[in-house]
């Protein structure tokens, strides 16, 4: 019998939402096959099973939210025996282990060993070898204290070696060991408290760390309630007097809806709150007329190059944009706090702004500058495709350089876009509408839209954003400059 853990999926994340089971109990399973659909602060992701065998017992419900770490189905392989972690003991504290026992109990037991399973990167269990827990002093205690207790972690399960650790949604901090292993006390009661203040530490994670830090809360004052006497988010607030009432006896005024914040929608909002905090915005506007530019569409469209792909507005905008950055590469940069420098980055991951029922999502195209014409209008194709189809993986969305958001669509002139995390410009393309238009001193009906220009002023200076964004303007009021300027 084994049991597959929950997985960082490879980019640091505390936790996941049960989208959608693809077994049930009794189903068969074979190794890579996908069993479940997980949702991310980013994505919705499918996890495939590390095992093969029997299901045996799904140990989550779709729509539940699963720490990190924990189990969440187990398979019956056939072994007969279960590697799930043995439960903490709740028997009450007895004498101080002779030292042959605690020498034992001081060694993590290697898993048995068995025949290699071909499994997908990142998931599995790694074959390794005993290890001895550093001991502590072998000073006598004072008389009347209880007994030493020694901390047994089960055997853990390995991400892989490209494994990162467990970060809590952009707090850079790293979860402790003794949290992401499930380390538990023996001899002492589920809830119960730590010992010490530096093990009251170790027993809340990061987000629950900072938390406690905000709200000045002292957490070696604090009794954990949660698994393995770990502190949570309810005992902090608790503390600070700040608990918020269970969602069953939660007021709720007629005419009202809850809808908790989670998954994409809470990972956007953390990211525009650190973004506009962190980068000081700066948005420009220009009104361009881009009759030209509509009439070069329609011609791309009865092209045999351009068959049977979609051929819109945003094409020549996202190339206009690629052609600009090549130009002005400041505004292809990234500012890196940790080490105060600009980075200029030469290639561009062209980021699109998606509206998706999940939330905002920003995937990009990777290497957009070296694309030609018809492969960045399929690239733009397929990711608004995977985008609307909740397929969207957090690979897409990692490596943004440059990000153009469509308002038009929504029928908007304008506005002023809040940057991607990481970038140092966004472009939002307004809808194009017809308007009274100046040419050679008469006024004529032309399509007009409004471009907006939200750039950092840390990289980008006034000069350089207004530059960048005529040259953008010039492009779709005629579309032959982007020929000259390529």
């Amino acid at each position: 019998m084994k049991q597959f853990k929950l997985p960082d999926v490879g980019e640091g994340l505390t936790e996941a939402e049960i989208v959608r089971w693809h077994v049930k109990a009794g189903d068969p399973v074979k190794v890579n096959q996908i069993i479940v659909e997980i949702e991310t602060a980013k994505a919705v992701v499918e996890l495939p099973c590390p095992f093969e065998g029997v299901v045996a017992a799904l140990m989550a419900d779709e729509g539940e939210t699963v720490d990190v770490g924990r189990p969440i189905i187990s398979v019956d392989d056939g072994t007969g025996t279960d590697s799930a972690p043995a439960p903490a003991s709740s028997a009450a504290p007895g004498p101080a282990p002779e030292r042959g026992q605690a020498l034992a109990e001081d060694m993590v037991p290697a898993p048995p060993k068995e025949e290699r399973q071909p499994v997908l990167v990142g998931y599995g269990v790694k074959m390794g070898a005993a290890k001895r827990r550093p001991r502590k002093s072998a000073s006598t205690p004072p008389a009347g204290s209880p007994a030493p207790r020694s901390v047994q972690p089960p055997a853990r399960q390995d991400t892989g070696p490209g494994a990162r650790e467990d970060t809590g949604p952009f707090t850079g901090e790293s979860a402790a060991p003794s949290v992401r292993e499930g380390v538990r006390e023996n001899g002492a009661a589920a809830g119960a408290a730590p010992a010490s203040g530096g093990r009251v530490a170790t027993l809340a994670k990061p987000p629950v760390r900072k938390l406690a830090k905000d709200l000045g809360v002292d957490l070696t004052t604090l009794t954990g309630s949660g698994p393995q006497g770990s502190i949570t988010r309810d005992d902090v607030q608790s503390a600070a007097g700040a608990v918020p009432a269970p969602a069953a006896v939660r007021a709720v005024q007629a005419g009202e809806e809850r809808i908790p914040v989670k998954g994409v929608r809470r990972a956007t909002a953390q990211a525009m709150v650190a973004s506009v905090f962190t980068a000081p915005h700066v948005t420009e506007f220009l009104q361009v007329d881009v009759t030209e530019t509509m009439d070069a569409v329609g011609r791309l469209r009865r092209l045999p190059d351009f068959a049977e792909i979609k051929v819109s507005p945003l094409l020549l905008v996202a190339k206009a944009v690629l052609v600009a950055a090549r130009r002005y590469p400041m505004i292809n940069s990234a500012w890196d706090e940790a080490a105060q420098e600009i980075v200029v980055k030469h290639y561009v991951n062209l980021g699109i702004a998606a509206a998706t029922p999940r939330g905002l999502l920003v995937p990009n195209v990777k290497d957009a500058h070296a694309m030609s014409l018809p492969d960045l209008a399929r690239a733009l194709g397929a990711l608004a495709e995977t985008a609307r189809a909740g397929r969207t993986q957090p690979a897409d969305m990692a490596g943004g350089t440059i990000t153009i958001t469509n308002v038009g669509v929504f029928g908007v002139d304008a506005g002023t876009p809040i940057l991607n995390p990481g970038e140092s410009a966004i472009l939002a393309f307004g809808q194009v509408r017809d308007m009274p238009w100046v040419v050679d001193g008469q006024i004529v009906p032309r399509r007009v839209c409004t471009l907006a220009l939200s750039f950092d002023h840390r990289v980008v200076d006034g000069e350089l954003g207004s530059l960048f964004l005529r040259d953008v303007g010039a492009m779709l009021e005629d579309p032959l400059r982007m020929l000259a300027w390529n």
